[in-house]
C-alpha cells in the first residue's frame, strides 16, 4: 500500500510518538527527528512495542497490521531531512517558549508554500511562537490531549495571521485520522481544553485546602460523577437535557449557579499542607517512581480504549 503522503515529527517524546502513531494508522509515512540517534532509535522501538501490544489487545486502530503501520514510520536526526517532502509538520519539543521559537525559524527557512506548520504546545500562545515568521499564514496549533492516541481530541488554534484554509486542512487531516478537532475562532491564554480543565483544579484543590473533602472523595466526584455524564456529552448539554432545555435550565438554576460561583474562593498557589495532603492521597496509590506510574498509565490507557469502543459501538449501532 502507497503512503497517503509524508508528515513530519519534530520531538520524540510521549507526544510525538502518539503523533507518529495516529498518522501511520491512517496510511501515511512518517519521519520523526530528534537531534540524537539514539533518542530516535529509543522512540522507534517504543512505538513498535506499543503497535505490538495494541494489535494483540485487539486495539490497534486503522486497518492496517502493526508491522505495516511501524513500517511507514522511520526516523532521523537530519531536520532538513524529516522536513522535505512534508505536506504537515508537527512539533512535539518542550513546552519551553524559546525552543519552539527556534525551531518555527528552523522550519520557516526549509518550508515550502504548502506545508502546514503545526504546533503541540498546551498553553503558549500562536502569536507568541509564530509572529514575523514569513509563512505566518501556515503555522497553527494542533493541541492534543495526552496520551493523543486513546484521547481524540485536538484544540486547533490560529496565529491572528493564519489563513482560513490552514484551519480548514487541519482539520480535515485531524478528522482523517479519527481525531475529533475543536477550533478556536482566537486565541486566548490555556485555549479551552486547559481554561476548563484549570477552573476544575482550582475547585477541587480548595474543596481540600478549605477541609470540606478529602482528595480521595474529590477524585470520586468526577471518575464517578461528573466524568460519567461527561463522557458522553458536555456541559451544556448536560444542562439542557436536565430540564426541559436550556432557558428552562437556567429559569430553574440561574440563580443557585450565581450564588455558589460567588462563594468560590481566590485561586490557589498549590502549595503547602493543601499540597502534602494531595500528594500523600495520590503516592498511596500510586507511588511516584516510574515503575509505578508506568503501570498506572497502562490501566488508564486500557480504561480509555475501552470508553473510545464502547462510544464507537453505541454510535454506531444508533
Amino acid at each position: 500500500m502507497a503512503a497517503k503522503g509524508k508528515v513530519g515529527i519534530i520531538g520524540s517524546g510521549l507526544i510525538g510518538r502518539g503523533w507518529a502513531m495516529l498518522f501511520a494508522a491512517s496510511g501515511y509515512e512518517v519521519c520523526l527527528f530528534d537531534i540524537l540517534p539514539e533518542q530516535v532509535s529509543g522512540a522507534l522501538d517504543n512505538i513498535k512495542m506499543r503497535l505490538h501490544d495494541l494489535q494483540k489487545a485487539g486495539l490497534l486502530r486503522g486497518s492496517l497490521t502493526a508491522d505495516e503501520q511501524f513500517g511507514l514510520i522511520s526516523g532521523c536526526s537530519d531536520f532538513n531531512a524529516a522536513c522535505q517532502g512534508a505536506l504537515h509538520i508537527q512539533e512535539c519539543v518542550p513546552e519551553n517558549l524559546e525552543l519552539k521559537r527556534k525551531i518555527f525559524s528552523q522550519l520557516d527557512a526549509v518550508a515550502d508554500d504548502n506545508v502546514v506548520l503545526s504546533s503541540s504546545t498546551s498553553c503558549i500562545l500562536p502569536s507568541k511562537i509564530f509572529t514575523g515568521l514569513k509563512h505566518v499564514k501556515q503555522c497553527i496549533v494542533a493541541h492534543p490531549v495526552n496520551p493523543p492516541y486513546y484521547v481524540p481530541l485536538v484544540e486547533l488554534i490560529p496565529h491572528p495571521e493564519t489563513d482560513p484554509s490552514t484551519m480548514d486542512r487541519t482539520r480535515a487531516l485531524m478528522v482523517e485520522i479519527g481525531q475529533s478537532p475543536v477550533s478556536l475562532k482566537k486565541e486566548v491564554d490555556g485555549f479551552a481544553l486547559n481554561r476548563i480543565q484549570y477552573a476544575i483544579i482550582a475547585e477541587s484543590w480548595r474543596l481540600i485546602q478549605d477541609g470540606v473533602m478529602s482528595p480521595e472523595d474529590v477524585d470520586t466526584v468526577m471518575s464517578a460523577g461528573l466524568g460519567r455524564r461527561y463522557a458522553f456529552i458536555g456541559p451544556l448539554e448536560v444542562m439542557h437535557l436536565n430540564a426541559e432545555g436550556m432557558k428552562s435550565y437556567i429559569e430553574r438554576y440561574g440563580e443557585t449557579m450565581q450564588r455558589v460561583l460567588s462563594t468560590f474562593g481566590p485561586i490557589p498557589d498549590f502549595s503547602g499542607p493543601a499540597l502534602e495532603q494531595v500528594d500523600t492521597a495520590m503516592t498511596s496509590r500510586t507511588p511516584s517512581t516510574p515503575e509505578a506510574l508506568t503501570e498506572r498509565r497502562r490501566w488508564r490507557d486500557a480504561r480509555l480504549t475501552g470508553l473510545a469502543r464502547l462510544q464507537s459501538d453505541m454510535d454506531n449501532s444508533s
